[in-house]
Parts: structure tokens; C-alpha cells; sequence
């Protein structure tokens, strides 16, 4: 086995035939793989790389350069995709060996997290990752918003093809991307393949500011309106844009809508129905993964604890060690540390703590480490539990 990495341009030839075979219906068509080879212009500083035999491809692995807000701090990103493998060569190692060396050289390119979205959880456990909700998606029918065609709110919304709004829609995210845990964007090379994407944007503004935007289409009359992810600075934003739902009352019958772990539909209204669910189903709805690539970034993080303590990080080629987390004025500091841990953590372990995704009782019942009983508060003081909503899909 030989393990490369391939431009863009080579993607087409190597990477797609294990991709759509993967992941898409098949046998595909030819246009199918032009349309691929037209869409790597925006793959230019992904990284790809390939495991081959005999010059022939049979796994390969990918990342984006991304961006993600972990408490308050943005972090460089690597967002693993494009995970296929042959059907000949799958479970013989190659993606075990592809998915070390990508996470070593998105690391070494100054990446201090990564996520994706697994095909097994289990799978992507043995490399540290630990999951995280997956978004909600709420279904209801326009008239129970029927209140709010009568609050007089102040701003408008308006609606425009993704074209036209692309600036305003980009802008929102890189401001909730310095605001919202969890959140994720793509660097601007990656970005510029959804300016051309068939879905209307609804923006909400007050004064001339973009305070809340969501994508959409329209499948058919009288059938669904179905939404994107609701991305909103408050609650003002969140009410323009359900008030423009509801005025689709005599056009669709149900609006579908994606909403993160913190929000609550069946409170948008009195007598309000409403179907609010998170699907988990294996292989093709698993909830996103994260894992931290480097623990001394997590310095500077937000946390409310005047708490200190040693912990050590086992079994892990990238942050494996002893560290002294130290939480003062408001911040982490992360150092390394010959004192002796009051807890002993795996990546998976540390990781759900400093995304807000377990509490220190949780980590130890998973079987992610062991945490003594005088450990557990100053852990929880420094990683309070938080739900990070992850909003790029890739």
C-alpha cells in the first residue's frame, strides 16, 4: 500500500469512483462525473489523499480547512470527509492508516480540532472523536404561526435567491461563528460553491442589519416547505423569520425546519403542534463527532471556574500527556505538568468536556477515563455542560 495525496484536478480520477460508489446510487452516469469534476474548482485547498495497489485506488480520505467556535475561542479546523474505501480492500487497514496520516498533517498545518460525520461511531471512537447532538428538525403546519400575522415586529424580511444574498448570508455566519459554540464555516474557497446553490434565502433585518436568515425550496404546491438551518443573532430574528413562514399558510402544508439541541418549537406557540425529532440511524444519520488535535490551544478558552488541576491524556498519538488546567479571570490556561493527575482521560474523554457534551460522571460511565471523586467538581467548574451546535454540514 502506498499513501499519496492528490490534487483537486486527480480527485476525479481517484476519489470519485470510491465516493459515489460509497455513498451515492449507482452505477452513475457520465454526466454525474462531470459534474463532479466541474465541482473541484472549490476543492482546491481541501486535502485528499489516497491509499493504492498496483496504481489503483482503493480508499481515500479528505479534509476541509475549516473554522469552529469551541467556548467562545475559534480554533482552525479539520473536517474530515470523503472517508470510502473499495469494497475489495475494506476492513484490510486503509483507512485506519489514511486517517492518521490526515489527521497528523491537517495538525501540523495548524488545525487544533476536527470533526465529521461518521458512517459508525465506533469506528471514528477508536481515533478520539466523541459525539455531538445531531440538529433537530421541526415539523409543523404555517397556520400555527397564525399569531404572529398579527404582531406588528419591527423589521422586514426579504426574499432572495441564494445568488443575491450570498454576501448577507456569509457575513451572518462568520459573526455566529464568533459567537456560537460549536459552530463551524468553510474557508472562502469552499464557501464560493454554495453562492451558486437553488434555494432561496429569507434575511431578516432590523435597520438595515441581518439579524436572521434560513435557506429553503419549495417542493410543490400544497406540499412542504422545506428549510434549512435557522441561524439567528435573538429572538427578533427568529420571530421575522416564522412570521414569514406563516405566510405561506395558503401555498404549504407543512414547513420543515432544522433547529439546534437549544431551541424549543413546541414553545413558538399556544395549541402549538409541532414534531420536533433528532434522528440517529446508522449508516446514513449519525450525529457529527469532534476531537481535540492539540490540548495547549484550549488556552484562553472561556470558563466561569477559579479552579486548577492536573490531568493526563492517555492513548492518543496527538495530545497524549500530562497538563495543569488552570481556569483564572474568566479563562483557561492549559500547561504541561509533572504534577500527579487527579483524573485520567482519553482524547474521546477530554474532548466531550471541553465541548460541553458530557460532564465529568458521564466521561467515566462511557468509559472514556477515570476521574476521582475530588476531581469532579473542579471539572465540571471549568468544562460546564454545554451544547455545541455543529452548522456545517459536510
Amino acid at each position: 500500500m502506498q499513501i499519496r495525496q492528490v490534487t483537486a484536478d486527480e480527485r476525479t480520477d481517484t476519489m470519485f469512483p470510491l465516493q459515489t460508489y460509497a455513498f451515492m446510487p449507482s452505477p452513475w452516469a457520465d454526466a454525474d462525473r462531470e459534474t463532479y469534476a466541474r465541482r473541484m474548482q472549490y476543492y482546491r485547498t481541501a486535502v485528499g489523499l489516497v491509499a493504492e495497489e498496483d496504481g489503483q485506488a482503493l480508499a481515500g480520505v479528505g479534509a476541509f480547512p475549516m473554522r469552529q467556535n469551541v467556548r467562545g475561542t475559534v480554533h482552525d479546523m479539520a473536517g474530515v470527509a470523503s472517508v470510502a474505501t473499495h469494497p475489495s480492500a475494506r476492513r484490510r487497514g486503509f483507512v485506519r492508516a489514511l486517517l492518521g496520516r490526515l489527521l497528523q498533517q491537517m495538525r501540523d498545518q495548524g488545525c487544533t480540532v476536527s470533526t465529521l460525520y461518521p458512517f459508525r461511531a465506533s469506528f471514528y471512537g477508536r481515533y478520539g472523536f466523541v459525539g455531538l447532538p445531531r440538529v433537530r428538525t421541526a415539523t409543523f403546519a404555517p397556520e400555527g404561526l397564525s399569531h404572529l400575522l398579527k404582531a406588528d415586529l419591527p423589521g422586514e424580511v426579504e426574499r432572495l435567491p441564494m445568488r443575491d444574498a450570498f454576501d448577507d448570508y456569509t457575513a451572518l455566519t462568520l459573526r455566529l461563528l464568533g459567537e456560537r459554540h460549536g459552530f463551524s464555516v468553510f474557508d472562502e474557497v469552499r464557501t464560493a460553491e454554495f453562492r451558486d446553490t437553488p434555494r432561496w434565502v429569507a434575511l431578516a433585518r432590523v435597520e438595515g442589519e441581518v439579524v436572521g436568515a434560513v435557506t429553503y425550496r419549495i417542493d410543490r404546491f400544497g406540499g412542504d416547505l422545506l428549510a434549512d438551518d435557522l441561524l439567528t443573532t435573538g429572538s427578533l430574528g427568529k420571530a421575522l423569520l416564522l412570521q414569514y413562514f406563516a405566510r405561506h399558510v395558503d401555498q404549504v402544508a407543512c414547513v420543515k425546519l432544522k433547529v439546534g439541541t437549544d431551541e424549543v418549537p413546541d414553545l413558538w406557540g399556544t395549541d402549538f403542534a409541532v414534531l420536533t425529532e433528532g434522528r440517529v440511524a446508522h449508516p446514513s444519520s449519525n450525529g457529527p463527532m469532534a476531537r481535540l488535535l492539540s490540548m495547549e490551544a484550549l488556552t484562553g478558552t472561556s470558563t466561569p471556574a477559579e479552579q486548577a488541576i492536573t490531568v493526563e491524556v492517555v492513548d492518543d498519538d496527538f495530545i497524549a500527556g500530562r497538563y495543569q488546567l488552570t481556569g483564572e479571570g474568566g479563562q483557561l490556561t492549559v500547561e504541561p505538568s509533572k504534577n500527579e493527575p487527579r483524573a485520567t482521560l482519553t482524547c474521546a474523554g477530554i474532548s466531550a468536556l471541553a465541548y460541553g457534551v458530557l460532564d465529568p460522571i458521564e466521561v467515566v460511565t462511557r468509559g472514556f477515563g477515570q476521574v476521582e471523586v475530588s476531581a469532579v467538581e473542579p471539572l465540571s467548574a471549568l468544562f460546564p455542560k454545554r451544547m455545541p451546535y455543529l452548522f456545517a454540514d459536510f
